[in-house]
């Protein structure tokens, strides 16, 4: 095998495309595109995130949701990543979302986005994001036998070598089974 160098570049493949939708001092929605997150325990998810409108409204409402991008919307949720609340105040409008108010945390769900985990922040430093997750809420359309279905529910993925968005492929084994075979 021949590897190529390709430097000190944040290549991990894949990456969930997240939205996180806020509510600012006056209830308005925002939403913006976040690549840099990860779950980092059973109630817990981690997203790196620069200066911006939604990093005001996290300091204000302690609170935020965590949508997968899909490949029905990839237009809404590169627009919300590409476009300032600070200069365009109903982004979230111009995108074509509607928001729904969570059950559990003071913060919207986008309503053509299926799947959201529900969180509050637990700390946010240095740019980097914790947040505890509350509630995971999923539309019955992206469900079947009572869970959530990845490909009903078509999340894209980032690829950051490439900067292209990915839809998700077949299943090619179930996990912590297959290895099995190996004991």
């Amino acid at each position: 095998m021949s590897r190529v160098n390709f430097g000190s570049k944040p290549i991990m493949l894949p990456q969930p495309v997240l939205i996180i939708a806020t509510y600012d001092e006056n209830g308005v929605p925002n939403a913006m595109n976040a690549a840099w997150g990860i779950t980092t325990d059973f109630k817990e998810i981690t997203i790196s995130l620069g200066e911006h409108k939604t990093t005001d409204n996290l300091a204000v409402r302690k609170a935020f949701t965590v949508s997968m991008a899909t490949e029905d919307h990839v237009v809404a949720c590169d627009y919300v990543g590409i476009e300032s609340a600070r200069k365009v105040p109903d982004k979230f409008e111009r995108a074509g979302f509607h928001a729904s108010k969570s059950e559990f945390v003071d913060a919207p769900l986008i309503d053509e986005l299926p799947m959201a985990l529900e969180c509050t922040v637990k700390s946010f430093e240095n740019g980097i994001l914790i947040g505890e997750i509350v509630n995971v809420s999923a539309d019955e359309s992206v469900m079947t036998d009572g869970h959530i279905d990845i490909k009903k529910l078509k999340p894209i993925a980032f690829d950051p070598a490439n900067y292209a968005y990915l839809a998700l492929g077949d299943k090619v084994a179930d996990a912590f089974k297959v290895g099995a075979k190996l004991k």
